[in-house]
């Protein structure tokens, strides 16, 4: 039985059918995909207007809230959140200049980034006259 669909399936070709100009197709069909009447490409995916009004953007960080039956948070005035938070985008030293001042003088999270950093670029040094060319 399998045998017989397989049949119908495949077109058989013979040798005397093949001439120099003849295309070899085999017995699968492909299928394209069909764009839609009168769509466009791209035109369904332009961002929606936000549905928000100015007042709850500016006083709730929206999309903030994890829990399921939670709201988002509210903005608190920057004297409620806590001193570190505002140095966390301070730009740190490079090795490079790092290694330009006197590491005796050097304050203990400089010092600390130095050996970190310093460390690091013996290990790549280190690995890369290592590696097989």
């Amino acid at each position: 039985m399998a045998m017989s669909h397989t049949r119908s399936l495949r077109r058989v070709i013979n040798s005397t059918e093949l001439d120099a100009g003849a295309v070899l197709v085999s017995g699968r069909r492909a299928l394209s995909a069909k764009a839609k009447k009168g769509s466009k490409g791209g035109a369904g995916d332009a961002p929606k207007a936000s549905i928000l009004d100015k007042e709850v953007k500016s006083t709730t960080v929206v999309g903030a809230n994890i829990l399921k039956d939670g709201t988002d948070p509210k903005i608190l005035p920057d004297s409620e959140y806590p001193e570190w938070l505002w140095h966390l985008v301070d730009k740190r030293p490079a090795l490079s200049e790092l290694r330009r001042k006197d590491i005796e003088t050097l304050p203990y999270e400089d010092l600390k980034r130095f050996v970190k950093l310093d460390n690091r670029a013996r290990i790549k040094e280190n690995n890369s006259l290592k590696a097989k060319n």
